[in-house]
């Protein structure tokens, strides 16, 4: 057959090829083709048929046995590929078929399956012939190259198989009739194209071009090359009717007899009557029954199956436009029983058909890459409402398809879309005027998030298969936790809210926890939420809830409910489960009714149950999976509308009390983690940066009576419930959640009793609550009540320490946290009380803590974080008399090199910031020897951040860093003149270059990255001496430092008023203030009074500065 080109991809390894036109994928369209192996070149030779003549008459004159036949070879193979023969290009060109099929045989008995190169461009070339030039080859040459091919991926290196099996792919393509005799070796059991593509193959390149060959076999003949390998194939003669009949209009439908689509009534008691006097199921009804068929036709409402009636409304036909035409007008009395079991098969066969593809599709979307599906997402779901006759979407086999396991794999299809496509979501915009020019794609985007709504809107309405109803609200879910509603109209979760709030009661569990999990998806997108915020205040109104499933009545109805007045209220008592006993209503008084579903949810019995579940008598409580959905819902609530839920205080503590005290172990973790958010939000309230005022705030005696009532119940068997770590983790993450200043106010025995337990679970062998219980200590140890208990302190530091050489890498991440955390405490404890902390601290437990955070700098980058953190506050905190104590030289030292290597290293850029900011902590301490007499490792902190601030590409690296250096507080902490001119030019070159980076990301960060680089030059200008003024002067001097001047001038410009700054120039002993402005006449460097003792600046040089805001000086 001849071989086509321009669809299949290129092998690996080969230059990229150029895109070809879209071709429309129809049942017409083209069949599947092996693409050509070389792109479209518009200069190719006009040479090329005589070229392939001279190549071809050498290759004919060679034989096996010549003596340079490898070389010759490799040269002519070479010259045959480097041609472009596609007629495309030159439509003069006219290789004869058999000239080609003569030389590809010849060629294959010359070249040894042991030399893999020629091997390689023999299969190319093979595939460069056969598809440029559309040869039909002859049964001999097909077996040649088949054989040939067969034998190579047998013998060949596995590197070789990809050529081949494309070389093999173009051989076979549309030949599979004439291939019966190597089938078996290609297709069989043990085939090689059965390997190639099976599931073990790693290679995913040879799995797809396998493919691509077995698809290239079973063109024009799938029946026959199945059954030459030994399978049997089966199937109906029409498998697929096109085009698609179950997603017609009424232009399609049959129409229905009307005496017999006058009586559904009637009818449906027929059907039943006749049921019940079968004896057996037929072989039909059988196969229907165990595929769910049987339930299709239950869920279909009796609109579909009886037609339209006399007497309704145009509004009820144009209604069931959505439906199938072979379900609306269709009844068991227009076939006999044999036709009526054909089209049942029938209808059942291709309900698994798109059943099927709908997996496939299912399996791609979760394959692909995002970006890639993306550039899909219009084929899939609309950005119009759908009207008139229907594109087939996703959205309209949710409404249309008459199979509900159909419906439900489209819906679980959109799940995957819609799971993670935040980020894709968050460009559409409708808030603007829309635009008259053009539409922009913000816009169309957020008409497909609005026409996901309405069309799961319409399918929650109509849908009656509990399973697919589950799906339905599922996948709303998914949409409102992705959708970006602070740029959309507000509205859209009005509806929601109003749509979903009936199935609450629904009869199935699976539908309720579904409506559990949307709940929760709605108070956690984008919270606080000023539309849901308005939701949560005000109450529902019944009647609006119900007007909606009201319109969506009078298309999907079932029998015994045709009066559309009938509300989902008392549709519920027939289709639905009965409603939850003491549910709040709507006018209860401006109730969160969310809030208190979700109490009535997990405290509150079911009176009437219908359930499996609760049929054991009248008490049961809501089933597991309910009750802990609406504990998340409640700590969603918490934690994204603190100011709506903190009123409710007393109830959320009496739900956790009532959880703790459960024996299903996952009720009481959900109740801890409860507690945790109401503590966490109580915390976040009394935070100062938070600006909450005293009058929002929940009162600090109401947050101490919650803690007293909570420690003294239930937590405490949860923190001693060994049988369950991750309850105990739970209850430790719980009690480090208390309010600092309620804690403060707590008996001391139950402070004691918090203390206690935290420290004796960080003995406990699981790492969640060893974790856990570090990580609350390191909580505990700022609290201002206990940071100034040196005992608390210190046997915090012990505990720590311990956890820090744990084999966990979590325990010794939380560990070296909590290790910061007591550090910071040590800072300010210096510098709330003084020396005497300092001294009452344990000299020996303060030379541990140096040595195990300098061990814990050179963990893994999550250790180290803290761990350079904890150095640097360790370095800050010594004081001179430890420093000088030889038990404490080497330490420091290593301290400091730690430190040094963590800003030099390649790791995270947090850890490499927070060694740079803790190198500038330990600059604070005047007590380090930084100056003249300094130690070596001094020299190389200076020389360390100096090369960061120039070179490192993170910019918050740089700030870091520069303002490390403009730590010390003297001249004498920089070292000697060539030190500070080191320091003065690193800050200089870093301020010029503040704009030159090649991550646009950064450049959010240049402007702080110049100010404190300004600050720094400043603070060096202020601590300079005279003997500095050589290297200040030629910096700042001449063009060149025209940049920096204006910097410096602009800097100095944004502080409020004049500004001084003191350089102290000694001469001899005796100090001389010297005053640098950026205001007055004479604004520069200025000198005080002279004396003898003061020398004059000589060589005064005036540098034109900016605007009126006077001169900028420098004196030499």
């Amino acid at each position: 057959m001849a071989a086509q080109e321009g669809m299949s991809a290129p092998a690996p390894g080969h230059r990229v090829f150029p895109a070809f036109p879209p071709v429309a994928l129809s049942a017409e369209a083209a069949p599947f083709t092996p693409m050509a192996g070389d792109g479209w070149r518009p200069d190719s030779s006009p040479e090329a048929e005589k070229q392939f003549s001279r190549c071809a008459a050498k290759l004919r004159a060679l034989r096996a046995d010549s003596g340079q036949l490898r070389e010759e070879l490799n040269l002519l193979f070479d010259q045959l590929l480097s041609e472009n023969y596609n007629k495309t290009v030159d439509p003069s060109i006219n290789i004869q078929p058999e000239d080609v099929c003569s030389l590809l045989r010849h060629v294959s008995s010359l070249v040894p399956l042991t030399q893999e190169h020629l091997v390689i461009k023999l299969c190319q070339l093979v595939h460069r012939l056969l598809n440029q030039l559309k040869v039909i080859m002859d049964q001999q040459t097909l077996d040649v190259l088949v054989t040939y091919t067969a034998s190579a991926l047998k013998v060949c290196s596995t590197w070789t198989h990809s050529d081949v099996l494309l070389a093999l792919s173009t051989a076979v393509y549309g030949n599979g009739a004439q291939c019966h005799r190597h089938l078996g070796d290609l297709l069989g059991e043990d085939g090689v194209l059965l390997q190639y593509s099976s599931l073990s193959q790693p290679n995913m390149e040879l799995r797809r071009v396998a493919l691509t060959c077995m698809t290239n076999i079973c063109l024009r003949c799938f029946k026959s090359c199945c059954q030459a390998p030994g399978l049997s194939v089966d199937w109906p003669a029409v498998l697929y009717p096109a085009p698609l009949p179950q997603y017609e209009g009424l232009s399609a439908a049959k129409p229905a007899e009307p005496p017999k689509s006058s009586e559904p009534p009637k009818d449906t008691a027929n059907k039943k009557k006749k049921s019940k006097g079968k004896g057996k199921k037929t072989k039909t009804e059988e196969s229907r029954g165990d595929d769910g068929e049987e339930e299709d036709r239950e869920t279909v409402p009796a609109l579909q199956r009886g037609g339209v009636r006399e007497g309704e409304t145009s509004t009820k036909i144009s209604a069931s436009f959505l439906y199938p035409s072979w379900k609306r007008n269709s009844s068991d009395s227009e076939f006999s029983d044999p036709e009526g079991n054909a089209q049942s098969k029938l209808r059942l066969n291709h309900a698994r058909v798109r059943q099927g593809a709908l997996h496939c599709l299912l399996a791609v979307v979760k394959a692909v890459e995002r970006r890639t599906l993306y550039g899909y997402w219009s084929s899939f779901i609309p950005d119009s409402p759908v009207g008139g006759p229907p594109p087939l979407t996703l959205l309209t086999i949710v409404l249309k398809d008459p199979s509900p396991k159909v419906r439900l794999c489209a819906l679980q299809v959109l799940c995957a879309m819609l799971d993670g496509s935040r980020q894709f979501l968050a460009m559409a915009e409708d808030t603007a005027s829309p635009r008259t020019s053009y539409t922009p794609f913000s816009f169309t985007l957020a008409t497909a998030v609005r026409e996901l709504h309405r069309s799961l809107s319409l399918a929650l309405l109509a849908e009656t298969s509990p399973q697919t109803l589950t799906q339905v609200i599922k996948c709303l879910a998914y949409l409102v936790a992705n959708a970006p509603y602070h740029r959309l109209r507000p509205g859209l979760l009005t509806q929601l809210w109003k749509h979903i709030r009936p199935y609450v009661r629904h009869r199935d569990v699976n539908v309720r926890v579904s409506v559990m999990t949307f709940y929760g998806a709605l108070v956690t997108t984008q919270a606080p939420l000023p539309e849901v915020q308005l939701l949560l205040r005000q109450p529902d109104d019944s009647g609006s809830s119900s007007t909606p499933q009201d319109s969506g009545l009078s298309w999907r109805q079932r029998d015994g409910m045709s009066s559309p007045s009938r509300t989902p209220s008392q549709r519920s008592s027939c289709t639905q489960s009965p409603r939850v006993p003491r549910t709040p209503q709507e006018g209860d008084g401006g109730q969160m009714w969310l809030l208190q579903l979700c109490v009535s949810l997990v405290t509150q019995p079911r009176e009437d149950q219908s359930d499996s579940e609760g049929a054991g008598g009248g008490t049961a409580l809501e089933p597991s999976p309910v009750r802990l959905e609406a504990l998340q819902v409640l700590s969603h609530l918490v934690r994204g509308y603190f100011s709506l839920t903190k009123v409710y205080l007393c109830e959320i503590g009496q739900v956790s009390a009532r959880c703790l005290g459960e024996s299903d172990p996952s009720l009481q973790l959900h109740g801890a983690k409860l507690l945790e958010e109401f503590g966490t939000g109580i915390i976040q309230q009394y935070r100062a940066e938070n600006n909450v005022p005293e009058t929002s705030r929940v009162p600090l005696k109401q947050v101490v009576q919650f803690w007293s009532e909570v420690l003294s119940g239930p937590l405490n068997g949860a923190l001693q419930n060994e049988q369950h770590p991750t309850l105990q983790a739970s209850a430790c993450d719980t009690l480090s959640s208390i309010l600092p200043q309620a804690f403060a106010q707590l008996p001391d025995k139950t402070q004691m009793m918090c203390i206690t337990v935290l420290l004796g679970l960080t003995y406990i062998e699981n790492y969640l609550v060893k974790t856990a219980a570090v990580r609350a200590l390191g909580i505990y140890v700022l609290f201002p009540c206990l940071r100034e208990d040196v005992m608390f302190v210190a046997d915090t530091a012990n505990t720590v320490l311990a956890a820090l050489d744990d084999r966990s890498t979590n325990v010794r991440a939380k560990a070296a946290w909590s290790l910061g955390n007591l550090t910071d405490t040590l800072i300010v404890n210096m510098e709330n009380i003084g020396v005497d902390f300092q001294e009452e601290f344990s000299d020996m437990l303060l030379l541990k803590m140096l040595q195990a955070a300098t061990r814990a700098a050179a963990d893994k980058d999550r250790v180290k974080s803290n761990a350079v953190r904890a150095l640097g506050n360790l370095l800050h905190f010594l004081r001179e008399s430890q420093m000088t104590r030889s038990a404490f030289q080497r330490p420091l030292e290593d301290a400091v090199r730690a430190l040094v290597k963590t800003v030099q290293s390649e790791a995270t850029m947090k850890v490499r910031w927070n060694a740079c900011y803790a190198l500038g902590n330990a600059f604070r301490n005047p007590a380090l020897p930084l100056g003249k007499y300094s130690a070596p490792w001094s020299h190389d902190a200076f020389a360390a951040l100096c090369h960061v601030v120039t070179s490192c590409k993170n910019f918050k690296v740089r700030i870091k860093s520069a303002a490390a250096l403009a730590v010390p507080a003297h001249r004498g902490c920089y070292g000697d003149t060539k030190r500070f001119s080191c320091v003065w030019q690193s800050l200089a070159t870093a301020l010029e270059n503040s704009e030159d980076t090649n991550d646009f990301l950064e450049y959010r960060y240049s402007a702080s990255l110049r100010h404190t680089l300004s600050h720094a030059l400043l603070h060096l200008l202020s601590v300079s001496q005279l003997q500095d003024m050589t290297a200040l002067r030629e910096s700042l001097d001449g063009e060149e430092g025209s940049s920096i001047r204006e910097h410096l001038i602009k800097c100095l410009r944004a502080e409020e008023g004049p500004v001084h700054l003191m350089v102290a120039s000694r001469c001899g002993s005796k100090p001389t203030p010297t005053t640098w402005t950026s205001t007055g006449p004479h604004g520069g460097l200025q000198t005080g009074p002279t004396s003898s003792a003061t020398p004059r600046l000589v060589g005064l040089r005036t540098l034109p500065s900016l605007g009126s805001a006077g001169l900028l000086s420098v004196g030499v």
